[in-house]
């Protein structure tokens, strides 16, 4: 009876609805969109390093912090806003230029996890150092407008019992060994799923006490999704 009476509230009967549905509004980055000069301007106000000259006007998606700053110093105004990916399968894929602009990535994490993973999702979130932006978001995909139970997705405490890392943060050396532990203490098969510009290159920590450049310099990483912080419908999504 009670169950009949809320039907209309279990997530189960809830179907998935698309980005556009959801009015959702695409993450943008910033990318060249016109005659570059090559004046540097947007390099050297870059807080991260992320956009390159030596080979053309380059970009690595992966350290920005989608500030925009580089838009606001191009005195040619050659630097605009475009959509930016959702994720990315390997890490080069996140690196654009004139010759390679942003797309879609295509395909899914190893065919092979995903058939072993099933129709459900249990995520471990591992902090590695975060600046906590990305914890607020992942909370808001439990909430219930995004409602990521209605996908079969859930957070465990125990990566026991974990299907997924969900990493943030850049690893700190304070933080690598827990994380390795965490890593192995995760039954496999096991996705790895790099969230957010610290994880996936260090972000604005890079600098900092970090190992590496980002957690795949410590961990095997299955899908980059760029953001700082990416949004909870970069994850809570259907097509």
């Amino acid at each position: 009876m009670i169950r009949k009476s809320l039907s209309n509230l279990v997530s189960s009967k809830r179907p998935a609805e698309s980005l556009e549905k959801m009015g959702s509004r695409p993450l943008m980055m910033p990318f060249i969109s016109g005659e570059c000069d090559s004046c540097g301007e947007c390099v050297g106000i870059c807080p991260t390093r992320a956009i390159s000259l030596s080979d053309g006007w380059t970009i690595d998606l992966g350290k920005c912090i989608f500030c925009m700053d580089c838009i606001d110093s191009c005195p040619g105004s050659s630097i605009s806003k475009v959509p930016a990916p959702l994720y990315a399968l390997i890490r080069e894929d996140l690196i654009f230029s004139g010759s390679k602009p942003p797309k879609e990535s295509e395909g899914t994490v190893d065919a092979d996890k995903v058939k072993a993973l099933g129709s459900s999702m249990a995520i471990r979130e591992l902090d590695t150092g975060s600046c906590n932006a990305c914890e607020v978001e992942v909370n808001c995909m439990s909430n219930p407008y995004y409602d990521m139970g209605r996908f079969g997705i859930k957070i465990v405490a125990s990566p026991r019992h974990a299907d997924m890392l969900l990493v943030t943060g850049p690893m700190t050396n304070n933080m690598s060994r827990a994380a390795l532990e965490t890593f192995d203490a995760t039954p496999s098969p096991k996705a790895v799923v790099a969230m957010g510009t610290c994880a996936i290159s260090g972000g604005i920590f890079a600098e900092g006490d970090v190992l590496g450049k980002g957690i795949k310099d410590t961990m095997a990483v299955d899908l980059f999704i760029p953001g700082c912080p990416p949004p909870p419908e970069r994850f809570c999504w259907r097509y």
